[in-house]
């Protein structure tokens, strides 16, 4: 699968592992940045790029990761064709992809660990969408 993934500096570390675990099983990763966790950016920026190449079609799925995922999913969302879901959990990112179609996982470096993270990403990549009763409602979207 084509992922693009992207952070801002506190989230830099996990999304470092994500990325490492992301190639080691295979898939095609485009690392929009940020390049390390000492220079703070901001987030809106890094949120903006990873939705935009999703919503292009040039990814699949995005994965962001910050403080708190907070900031990166309202950024991601102001997006046309992004659908982000702020996951604390392998439920609810199952069904943010099972129900709400969601192309990008937000994720809270600050609120959840690695192996918490790791089994978010693990749902969000595997699940697919319902369909059924969700499509009518995730159209509704926009």
């Amino acid at each position: 699968m084509r992922i693009a993934i992207a952070s801002d500096h506190a989230g830099f570390p996990l999304k470092a592992v994500l990325c490492a675990d992301l190639l080691a099983a295979g898939h095609e990763v485009t690392d929009l940045g940020t390049d390390d966790a000492a220079r703070p950016v901001d987030y809106p920026d890094f949120a903006r790029a990873c939705a935009e190449a999703v919503a292009r079609g040039e990814a699949e799925r995005g994965i962001l990761v910050c403080g708190s995922g907070i900031g990166m999913s309202i950024a991601a969302n102001r997006v046309p064709g992004a659908r982000c879901a702020l996951v604390h959990d392998h439920l609810s990112a199952r069904l943010a992809r099972a129900h709400n179609d969601a192309n990008l996982l937000a994720l809270g470096a600050r609120l959840v660990g690695v192996e918490t993270a790791r089994d978010a990403v693990s749902a969000f990549l595997d699940t697919p969408f319902a369909g059924g009763r969700h499509a009518a409602r995730v159209a509704k979207l926009g």
